[in-house]
């Protein structure tokens, strides 16, 4: 994997002696201080280390085939034993095969990756464009790596919609689970309207 970031930032832990600065200052500033805002500063808990990332774009790899890549404004590492990785505005990933040909991307305005669960969660304003053109839209899709059931890495709880190639109609359903690949979406409790073209039958998502 190669990953290609600009501008990194660490923050630092606010130490006990900046915590004692900050409550003599207050003190010595005031007869009559807050004893609110003495207890809130006194109960300060050190600031999460963070590593900030700013032009992210990365290229994942498997044996020098270039199999995804992603981009992303900005991208938070948390150190610590959650190992987090917050992308807070936007992300867009584009997948691609042995031919390095586009088939799937997957675009949102907030993303976070856990990595000890192999769980990458997509949220606000979700659009998945899948190989066959067609598109769907939702606010939130999960991504699960270690899916028991194959055809449900990509899953979703909440309303979604689903938009066929070539403006053939569209679907509306509660939630929707599909395979690692995009290409066999199932929308649950699926309504819409669907339009029949030369001959053909009903369209698929993905394919």
């Amino acid at each position: 994997m190669v990953r290609k970031v600009s501008e990194l930032f660490i923050s630092q832990n606010i130490s006990p002696l900046v915590i004692q600065f900050l409550l003599g200052a207050l003190l010595l500033t005031s007869c009559e201080p807050d004893l609110k805002e003495v207890d809130r500063i006194a109960n300060l808990k050190k600031e999460e280390a963070v590593d900030i990332s700013r032009h992210v774009d990365v290229i994942y790899s498997d044996s020098t085939r270039v199999k995804a890549n992603l981009t992303a404004p900005e991208m938070r590492i948390k150190h610590d034993s959650t190992e987090v990785y917050e992308f807070p505005k936007s992300i867009k990933i584009i997948f691609y095969d042995e031919k390095l040909k586009e088939t799937q991307r997957i675009t949102s305005d907030y993303a976070i990756r856990k990595e000890k669960e192999k769980i990458t969660v997509f949220t606000k304003n979700v659009i998945v464009t899948m190989a066959d053109g067609s598109i769907m839209k939702t606010e939130e899709i999960v991504y699960d790596e270690g899916a028991k059931d194959p055809n449900k890495t990509f899953y979703n709880n909440v309303p979604v919609q689903a938009f066929f190639k070539d403006q053939r109609g569209n679907l509306q359903g509660s939630s929707f689970t599909s395979d690692k690949d995009l290409q066999h979406a199932n929308i649950q409790n699926a309504t819409g309207v669907v339009i029949i073209k030369d001959n053909s039958l009903f369209p698929s998502i993905g394919r």
